[in-house]
């Protein structure tokens, strides 16, 4: 077998679910999902393809070659979104699963139902689930929003870290496109599927780069949302804004916007805002 191979891996990886590459004797350098770089001495055999993997202080998030890794936007909504009185969250897109995980961590007696129409990734998501301490409270669905609609269902939180590519090529591996172009879900229906969906008193959030967050607050406004929390990211105090964290309501009288900044990284590190929002997650804080 191949057991004397070293790998050196740009990523932490774990082998399952694997598929093989034959390899044959000269160096090969493989690119899978435009993420990770194995490298390989030269022999030649069977390679077992493995899947990136994340681990957290209380679950491990693994994409099973499905291609929507665990991203900083990801954990960044996953601690940011407000959960107090909820009891029913909705996670729009869940990828990988680390929206709803994150979820019912912060939130014990949480109900949460995820979507994913990307099957992979669905089916990623539920195996990253059933690994988990929490999968009696979360149920993975491989549908679409818009046939979601149709189960009549209302939330109290609902949480989505939507695509937003709206020009440019698109990525060539497909599922990887689903979960970054909105050539599949556009802001408008997104949003419009999110009214349906979310309770009067129920809140929407939300993470976007900051240049598709002005067009989106606009749309949601329009749609007749308000919006009630607002926070920007910059990952050094000096760079510019990169990331807004948005959160909609649909109740009929006006409302305070609680607008913040939060810089991730300091001069000796994480800022003490980071750290505090992400200490729960993230094992090294």
């Amino acid at each position: 077998m191949l057991d004397d191979i070293r790998l050196k891996l740009t990523y932490h990886v774990k082998i399952r679910y694997a598929e093989h590459i034959n390899i044959t004797n000269k160096s090969v350098i493989y690119h899978h999902n435009s993420m990770i770089h194995l490298f390989l001495n030269s022999l030649p055999g069977t390679f077992t393809l493995m899947n990136k993997s994340f681990t957290f202080k209380q679950f491990e998030v693994q994409d099973f070659q499905c291609g929507m890794p665990v991203s900083t936007d990801g954990v960044l909504l996953g601690a940011w979104a407000n959960l107090n009185k909820s009891q029913s969250v909705l996670d729009i897109g869940s990828g990988t699963g680390l929206l709803s995980l994150m979820c019912a961590q912060r939130a014990q007696t949480i109900k949460i139902n995820a979507i994913e129409i990307d099957l992979l990734a669905a089916q990623a998501s539920q195996e990253n689930v059933k690994n988990s301490p929490w999968f009696e409270r979360i149920n993975v669905h491989h549908c679409s929003i818009q046939n979601y609609i149709k189960t009549n269902n209302k939330f109290d939180t609902i949480i989505c870290n939507p695509p937003y590519f709206n020009h440019g090529e698109q990525a060539k591996v497909h599922n990887r496109a689903l979960a970054r172009h909105t050539s599949t879900l556009s802001f408008s229906d997104l949003l419009i599927s999110t009214k349906q969906l979310l309770k009067d008193q129920g809140k929407a959030s939300f993470i976007l780069p900051k240049f598709e967050s002005t067009e989106f607050i606009a749309l949601a406004v329009a749609l007749g949302f308000q919006l009630s929390r607002l926070t920007y990211v910059k990952t050094t105090l000096k760079k510019h804004i990169s990331r807004a964290m948005m959160e909609f309501t649909l109740q009929e009288q006006p409302i305070y916007c609680d607008e913040t900044l939060l810089v991730i990284n300091e001069m000796n590190g994480y800022s003490n805002e980071f750290i505090e929002l992400t200490r729960d997650f993230y094992l090294k804080m």
